[in-house]
């Protein structure tokens, strides 16, 4: 493999990294608008949405049925609202990393990296790398279990995984809702 090999291999996974964290912002929104067109007696629609929103990622739409474009969409609105702590993540890097300086207007005495604000602004950098990749992983790991999830109800074999990771994650979801609702 030669370098121009890897460096393509490796633009090409960042784009897909991005596409998917582009995928899960929206899922929420979109999967809600889907989940209301099949409650309005038009899943036909619903379903392509649904079909639009998975060609994001450059890759043809799966087939889906009217009778699961409610489970689909019901999924999608579950993943989304999951996706929400690793946007959040990342819109914490951005905030409290890449622009520490411009944010936070000093003294830097106390501050990580201080006491001066290039110090500080680096090690902010530095302490919020490792969690914004983390972010970026959760986000590319969401957008799959969607993707297979939606594989999965039209009829595709394989992904024994699918199911169980996708309760998992209603259920974490469901925890998570139940913590926020007990703290307001």
């Amino acid at each position: 493999m030669t370098i121009t090999q890897v460096r393509r291999d490796w633009s090409g996974h960042a784009r897909g990294v991005l596409l998917d964290a582009v995928y899960c912002g929206g899922l929420a929104v979109v999967s809600a608008a889907g989940l209301g067109l099949v409650l309005a007696g038009r899943p036909a629609a619903a379903a392509r949405l649904s079909g639009r929103w998975q060609r994001l990622r450059g890759e043809p739409a799966q087939p889906v049925r009217a009778l699961p474009v409610a489970g689909n969409a019901l999924m999608g609105l579950v993943l989304g609202v999951l996706a929400i702590i690793p946007l959040g993540i990342e819109a914490l890097f951005v905030a409290r990393g890449v622009l520490y300086g411009v944010v936070d207007g000093g003294p830097y005495d106390t501050s990580w990296g201080g006491p001066t604000r290039g110090g500080a602004w680096l090690a902010h950098f530095l302490v919020g790398v490792p969690f914004a990749l983390a972010g970026l992983a959760a986000l590319s790991g969401l957008a799959l279990l969607h993707r297979r999830w939606t594989a999965h109800l039209a009829g595709e074999r394989g992904g024994a995984w699918v199911v169980p990771v996708a309760l998992l994650a209603c259920g974490a979801a469901a925890m998570l809702f139940l913590a926020w609702l007990h703290q307001i």
